[in-house]
C-alpha cells in the first residue's frame, strides 16, 4: 500500500495568514507606547487569544480537507473575527474592549461549527472551551472596565494556556499530519521575523539615513538573519523529525508548538520593539525598557530553542545554543 500523500498548506490557509501580518504589528505597537513590566503584561494577555486563534484554525486545517468551498468560507470568516481582534488591539484596553471580546468570541463560534459541524457530536475539547468558556470570559471583559477587564481577560488567557493540558488524555489517540504542522509553524515565525524587519525599515526611512541609523539597520538585519538561522537550519527539521517518530503527536504538538512557538514569537516581537528603538535614535542611550524588551526577546527566543529540543529529545543541544 503506497504512503499517502503529505498534506501541503493551502492558498486559503496563507491567505488567512495575512491577517496575523497586521495582529503582530499591533501588538508590536502596544509594547512601543508602554515598555513596563505592566505594558508587557497587558500585551501578553491580548496577543495569547490572536496566538490561540490562529492555532486553532491550523490544527483544524491539518485534521480535514479545508480546500472545499465550505471549509474556505469558514477559514476565511474565522479571518474576519481575527481582523477584528487585531483592530481592536491598539485601543483594547480603552473603548475597543468589546469589540476585541466580540470578535474573538465569534470567530470561536465559527471554528466551532466547522470542527464540530453536527452540534449533536461535540466533546470537550479546547475548540468547545474556546466557544462558550474562553470566548465569554473575553466578552465580559469587554463589557466592564479597568482591573476587572484585566482580570477576566488574564482568566481567559490563561484557560486558553491550560486547556491543552488538562485535557491532554482526549488527545493521546489523534494522529496529525506530521509534515503540515511543521510548515505552518515555520511559516508564522516568518510572518513575525518578516514583521520585525518592516518596523525596522520603517523606522529607518522615516529619518535621515545617517551613518549611525545605516549601521543600526544592518546590525538590526543581521539579527533577524541569525534568528532565522537558529530556527530554520536546527530546529525545522528536528520538529519535523520528531513529529514522524512520535508515538502520540499530541505530545509534540502542545509543548513544541502551541507553547513553544507562542513563546518564539513572543521573543521576536520584543526584539522587533527593542530594535526599532535603536534604528530611531542609534546615538542615544536606549532605556531600560527597549534594552531589557531587545536582550529579554533574544534569550527568550534562545532558551524557548533549548526547551523545545528538550521536550523533543530529552536533551539539550548546549553546542548550537552557543
Amino acid at each position: 500500500m503506497p504512503p499517502e500523500p503529505e498534506k501541503r498548506v493551502t492558498w486559503a490557509e496563507l491567505f488567512f495568514d495575512l491577517v496575523f501580518v497586521f495582529a503582530v504589528t499591533q501588538v508590536s505597537a502596544l509594547l512601543h507606547h508602554d515598555h513596563s513590566w505592566a505594558g508587557v503584561g497587558r500585551a501578553l494577555i491580548v496577543f495569547v487569544p490572536v496566538w490561540w486563534a490562529w492555532v486553532g484554525t491550523t490544527i483544524h486545517a491539518n485534521r480535514h480537507d479545508v480546500d472545499t468551498p465550505y471549509d474556505t468560507i469558514g477559514i476565511f470568516t474565522v479571518g474576519l473575527g481575527s481582523l477584528g481582534l487585531a483592530l481592536a488591539l491598539p485601543g483594547a484596553y480603552a473603548d475597543r474592549g468589546l469589540l476585541f471580546g466580540g470578535s474573538y468570541l465569534f470567530l470561536r463560534l465559527v471554528l466551532a461549527v466547522l470542527v464540530f459541524r453536527d452540534w449533536r457530536g461535540m466533546t470537550l475539547n479546547s475548540f468547545s472551551v474556546g466557544a462558550f468558556v474562553t470566548g465569554p470570559l473575553l466578552l465580559l471583559g469587554g463589557l466592564a472596565h479597568g482591573t476587572p477587564r484585566i482580570v477576566l481577560w488574564a482568566l481567559a488567557a490563561t484557560t486558553d494556556l491550560v486547556t491543552p493540558r488538562l485535557l491532554r488524555s482526549r488527545l493521546a489517540v489523534v494522529r496529525f499530519d506530521a509534515a503540515h504542522l511543521p510548515e505552518r509553524f515555520g511559516l508564522f515565525l516568518i510572518i513575525a521575523l518578516g514583521e520585525s524587519l518592516v518596523q525596522v525599515g520603517a523606522v529607518a526611512a522615516a529619518g535621515p539615513l545617517s551613518v549611525g541609523r545605516l549601521a543600526a539597520t544592518v546590525a538590526a538585519y543581521a539579527l533577524a538573519c541569525s534568528l532565522w538561522w537558529v530556527y530554520f537550519v536546527f530546529a525545522a527539521r528536528a520538529v519535523r523529525y520528531a513529529m514522524e517518530v512520535a508515538q502520540i503527536h499530541a505530545e509534540v504538538i502542545r509543548p513544541v508548538f502551541s507553547y513553544g512557538h507562542l513563546l518564539f514569537i513572543c521573543g521576536i516581537i520584543g526584539v522587533a520593539v527593542g530594535l526599532s528603538e535603536t534604528v530611531g535614535a542609534p546615538g542615544r542611550h536606549l532605556g531600560w525598557g527597549p534594552a531589557g524588551l531587545l536582550v529579554g526577546g533574544c534569550a527568550l527566543y534562545l532558551a524557548t530553542f533549548g526547551y523545545t529540543r528538550y521536550r523533543m529529545f530529552g536533551a539539550i543541544s548546549w553546542t548550537r545554543l552557543s
